[in-house]
């Protein structure tokens, strides 16, 4: 199976599933609004939510180039495919747990100790706030790289399934649907600071993620696992 036959719909799709991870959620809507508090200005929260968005566009871009790259590269596609597809499954049965259990037993979560280093980082943006403007970017731009890394555990099945896929074909092809996949992947970022920008408080926002995170987690389970067996299905394997 080529790239040929990874549709974009199917791209989109994954990309769609992965932004709404009440993972991703969580972090955003305490970074608004640690960074409305900070600010006092809805320009400035704009600009570093835009900033960081932008980051996390990058960093996730980039770590698929390299973990495709490294697949295709050292020939281990089909060994690459098969994993990203039993961990599609595995996930996927997980966050439908978690739609009837929520937070019992074994969970997707970001890495143990990420939400205090997160709040280090946003500690040394305030005490940058004033007086170290290019310590502030820099920061914010730490920020943007770290979070990636460690809500991967949590978000990052949807994406290492699409790399999966991709990995069959050639890396040139997979390039504009990386680029296609991480766009699609941000624009809820987007949504979420345009509302906060407008004057929706990042209060009710957490209130609705809180609210819907169960049946959330429940529509990722159902794509990842539809995804992970599709994969395995696509290869015609004999039994």
């Amino acid at each position: 199976m080529g790239t040929e036959n990874l549709t974009i719909p199917i791209v989109i799709a994954a990309a769609i599933i992965d932004s709404i991870n009440p993972c991703v959620f969580g972090v955003l809507i305490f970074l608004i609004a640690f960074m409305t508090k900070m600010f006092k200005s809805a320009n400035k929260m704009l600009f570093f939510g835009l900033l960081y968005s932008a980051v996390v566009y990058v960093t996730y871009l980039l770590l698929g180039f390299g973990i495709l790259k490294i697949a295709i590269g050292a020939g281990f596609a089909n060994f690459f495919y098969w994993l990203a597809a039993l961990i599609a499954i595995v996930a996927g049965l997980l966050e439908i747990k978690d739609y009837f259990w929520y937070g019992k037993g074994l969970s997707l979560q970001i890495v143990p100790g990420g939400s205090e280093r997160i709040k280090y980082y946003t500690d040394r943006m305030e005490k940058w706030e004033s007086h170290h403007p290019v310590m502030l970017i820099l920061t914010t731009v730490a920020l943007g790289v770290f979070v990636v890394m460690v809500e991967l555990p949590c978000t990052g099945a949807p994406y290492l399934a699409i790399l999966g896929m991709l990995s069959k074909g050639a890396f040139a092809d997979a390039v504009p649907l990386l680029f296609l996949y991480n766009f699609v992947f941000i624009i809820p970022l987007f949504i979420i600071i345009g509302i906060a920008y407008f004057g929706t408080t990042t209060e009710a926002l957490e209130e609705w993620r809180k609210e819907h995170r169960g049946l959330m987690r429940l529509g990722i389970g159902i794509f990842l696992l539809l995804l992970g067996f599709y994969m395995i299905y696509s290869l015609n394997p004999v039994f």
